[in-house]
């Protein structure tokens, strides 16, 4: 079977969990619906295509290898906000008015700092989205790709290849990245598998999670749950 791996690295990063009033925390590892807006971007689809962001979550696997899950960064976050209840667009609008209009809010906001990853696709279903034409638009994208936040830029090339595999287990033996530990960088924790359920992983789940983030509508932030297992590699 064919799979396609790339790796995720940057000094920051954020993997965004249910978020309720002024706190945003951020979970270990990617998220499926933040590595499938990644790919959107790459492939020049736009925010507003909510029914092909839904197709493409719905056409391919998603699994992560946490090989280092870095540290947990807090930054105390302030923005402008707009008085009254009406509905804004975009950012740019929300700040178009007169200034005496803008009220400050507060919240906390949490990253991962020196997460590294390498992120495993494979197709459910035959599209328009080839393992292939991902490959390629992950080497030149379309769109800015960053790391769930525009704060948090890849440090990185993706090194996206294509490789045929037995397992998940056996795809992870198979990648070939550059060794950023020749740069200084030094891993922290335990190797880790994330993956949704499919036939063939090569490893015992020994957690399931479930996580929220199967996007339902792009537009009003809506995810649905998706359950994940996990393993410790050894």
């Amino acid at each position: 079977m064919k799979y396609l791996l790339f790796r995720v690295y940057g000094p920051m990063s954020s993997w965004g969990d249910i978020a309720v009033g002024e706190t945003r925390p951020s979970f270990t590892h990617p998220s499926k619906s933040a590595i499938m807006g990644l790919v959107a971007g790459a492939l020049g689809i736009r925010r507003d295509e909510e029914q092909t962001h839904c197709l493409l979550a719905e056409v391919l696997g998603f699994a992560v290898l946490v090989e280092s899950a870095g540290v947990p960064l807090l930054d105390y976050h302030t923005a402008q906000v707009p008085s009254g209840d009406e509905q804004y667009c975009t950012r740019k609008d929300e700040l178009a008015g007169a200034r005496g209009d803008l009220n400050t809010i507060l919240s906390t906001r949490d990253y991962r700092g020196d997460g590294l990853y390498t992120v495993i696709l494979w197709e459910w279903k035959q599209s328009e989205w080839a393992l292939d034409r991902i490959e390629k638009a992950l080497v030149r994208p379309v769109f800015v790709p960053y790391l769930g936040r525009k704060s948090c830029p890849t440090a990185l090339p993706f090194q996206a290849q294509v490789v045929e595999a037995a397992s998940l287990v056996d795809v992870i033996s198979k990648g070939s990245f550059l060794n950023i530990q020749e740069f200084g960088f030094k891993p922290a924790g335990q190797k880790t598998l994330y993956w949704e359920d499919c036939d063939g992983a090569g490893i015992d789940y020994q957690h399931i999670f479930e996580r929220r983030d199967i996007t339902l509508s792009r537009g009003r932030w809506q995810f649905d749950v998706r359950r994940e297992r996990q393993a410790a590699l050894t």
